[in-house]
Formats: C-alpha cells, sequence, structure tokens
C-alpha cells in the first residue's frame, strides 16, 4: 500500500486530502505513480505541473525517487514568497 497526500491547490483541485494505492511494480518510481494519477483524466491533469514538488516518506526528493510498499508520498506546488 502507498499512502499518497495531496497539498495546497492540488488538494483543491482533486477534492481530497489522499488517497491510499495498492502496490504495483508499475509504480516503481514516484514519476510512476504520477503517471498512474495523471491517466485518470481531467483534475488530475494538475499534476502534470512542471513545478510539481513531491517527498518520499517526509523527504524532498525528485520524480525519480524510487518506490516501495508502505511509503508515504505527498504532491505540493512550489511555494513562492514575497
Amino acid at each position: 500500500m502507498i499512502r499518497v497526500q495531496y497539498f495546497a491547490r492540488y488538494r483543491e483541485a482533486l477534492g481530497i486530502e489522499g488517497e491510499q494505492l495498492n502496490w504495483d511494480s508499475a509504480l516503481a518510481n514516484l514519476d510512476g505513480l504520477r503517471q498512474h494519477l495523471l491517466a485518470r483524466g481531467g483534475v488530475w491533469e494538475v499534476l502534470a505541473e512542471q513545478n510539481l514538488m513531491c517527498a518520499r516518506n517526509q523527504e524532498l526528493c525528485s520524480l525519480e525517487e524510487a518506490l516501495a510498499d508502505g511509503d508515504e508520498v505527498a504532491f505540493f506546488p512550489t511555494v513562492t514568497g514575497g
């Protein structure tokens, strides 16, 4: 099982805070997970943004980061300040 959390405007666009997905070898890394979510279409296209940030087990990482059963993943937009 992989626990996925969505933050800030991603949570607002998707209408959910998070979900749990069954582990699958197609989810070998964060980009595989993202592609799986994008395949849902519609509002899920928000996760196609180039500036998407992600974390695995509460550590910032890249989309190439490997995933394992039991991981927690978070997707969130880039934070800007002023």
